[in-house]
């Protein structure tokens, strides 16, 4: 089991800033179930939901950040739970971009591939392995959904959700596996190690054009957007069951 609590160059929980946040929350003190649930509620709720320059960040960078989605915010959750001495392991997937409207929208939609890279963690825990997707939304941008959503009590897809309970998704973890975006997922590429060899391979089907495109302009119009729907400012651009 050694290899799931390596450090690579992307899992640096030896980085200084790591460290120190280890060290402030006293998470190597907690018994194991405590770490998972601690280190993975402050992924969930206290690294907002938002999208960096790339995938491929060092734990560190995407801490310093202070958001994430769901490929960053894999990488942020394992480096800690290793740092803390949690086995874990990383799933790679592609999902379909209808998850994202709502977040982008317009021609910017248009031009997203239709199949974009996800990833979970999968955590070891008595002997078993679960899968931590649930971690990916905050609590309070999920919240502000459900109110404005407030009669969708099923399927919904859109703003970075695709669930079939979506006023009581599996986000919470106890012992289980949780899911946010899990009914998006059409292509599984299986489980790695760690997300370096994972990226060695796999990449986001984006032009360089595009990708300069993405981080001066969409990238910002998209977290533009994930912040009004925070604050409870966002209209309702459309049916998203």
């Amino acid at each position: 089991m050694n290899k799931y609590l390596e450090d690579t160059n992307l899992l640096n929980y030896n980085h200084p800033i790591v460290q120190k946040l280890i060290r402030d929350r006293k998470w190597k003190n907690l018994n194991d179930h405590d770490k998972i649930q601690q280190t993975y509620l402050f992924v969930r709720d206290e690294i907002s939901f938002g999208f960096n320059k790339n995938d491929e960040l060092q734990s560190s960078e995407i801490l310093k950040d202070g958001y994430g989605q769901c490929n960053t915010k894999t990488i942020l959750l394992m480096s800690i739970l290793r740092g803390v001495g949690i086995s874990c392991r990383f799933h790679g997937f592609t999902i379909n971009k209808a998850l994202q409207k709502g977040v982008i929208s317009g021609i910017w939609y248009k031009l997203a591939p239709k199949n974009i890279i996800h990833t979970w963690v999968e955590v070891r825990y008595k002997k078993k392995w679960q899968n931590l997707e649930g971690v990916i939304l905050d609590k309070k941008y999920l919240n502000q959904l459900q109110k404005k959503f407030k009669n969708c009590k099923g399927n919904f897809c859109g703003y970075g959700v695709n669930t079939n309970n979506f006023q009581n998704p599996k986000i919470d973890w106890n012992n289980n596996d949780t899911y946010i975006q899990k009914w998006g997922i059409n292509k599984d590429f299986g489980i790695f190690d760690n997300p370096d060899d994972f990226y060695k391979n796999h990449k986001q089907n984006l032009s360089f054009l595009k990708l300069i495109i993405f981080n001066l302009i969409t990238r910002k119009s998209m977290n533009n957007n994930i912040k009004e729907v925070r604050n409870g400012s966002f209209k309702n651009q459309g049916n998203y069951k």
